[in-house]
């Protein structure tokens, strides 16, 4: 068989036997490449794991210290807020305790000044003593409104610092100065 001598299918026949003989050449050449390529990457994730998890055990160390002494600044703050909340319930009862006798001062004064003047004007025993009432019930509920809106700011509402009030079961059960003149105005015309 000389080469001259060949037919087509010889010819065929011998480069698909180079073809085949190249892929192979070219193919263990990749995986050598791939061998190494696999080696360098399991020396990376072994001296990462290495290096790694220390730091990892170190962080959850970390984060352990953080959260106990997240508890105990929590046991602070709770009896922080204790105190605040119980110095507000001293301050409160002090505040109540000073604020009525003034309150109610400041209000029989008040009704001793309108009813000797309406004594004088009508010469009426009962008449004085229902305005007196009058008189001092309004001086006790603008002293407390006054209170409430002490150190506000001008367009600040006594609503928006102090939130609702409720009154007090002398206050809820006695009609203000202006409720109780309408509604014996409204008994006398019927």
């Amino acid at each position: 068989m000389f080469p001259l001598a060949s037919t087509a299918g010889d010819v065929l026949d011998y480069a698909l036997a180079v073809f085949f003989v190249a892929s192979g050449i070219a193919l263990a050449y990749l995986f050598i490449r791939m061998g190494g390529t696999f080696s360098q990457l399991t020396s990376f994730i072994k001296g990462s794991e290495r290096d790694v998890l220390p730091v990892v055990v170190k962080a959850g160390g970390t984060v352990d210290r953080v959260n106990d002494q997240l508890d105990k600044l929590d046991v602070v703050t709770d009896s922080a807020v204790s105190m605040a909340d119980n110095a507000d319930t001293a301050v409160r009862a002090v505040s109540t305790a000073i604020t009525t006798p003034v309150k109610k001062v400041s209000g029989l004064a008040a009704g001793i000044s309108h009813g000797a003047a309406a004594f004088r004007a009508r010469r009426d025993v009962g008449e004085a003593m229902k305005v007196a009432k009058d008189a001092a019930a309004r001086r006790e509920d603008e002293l407390d409104e006054e209170l409430r809106t002490a150190g506000q700011t001008p367009g600040q509402s006594a609503w928006a610092t102090s939130g609702p009030t409720t009154p007090s079961p002398e206050t809820a059960s006695t009609p203000t100065g202006g409720e109780q003149a309408s509604s014996e105005s409204q008994a006398a015309s019927s």
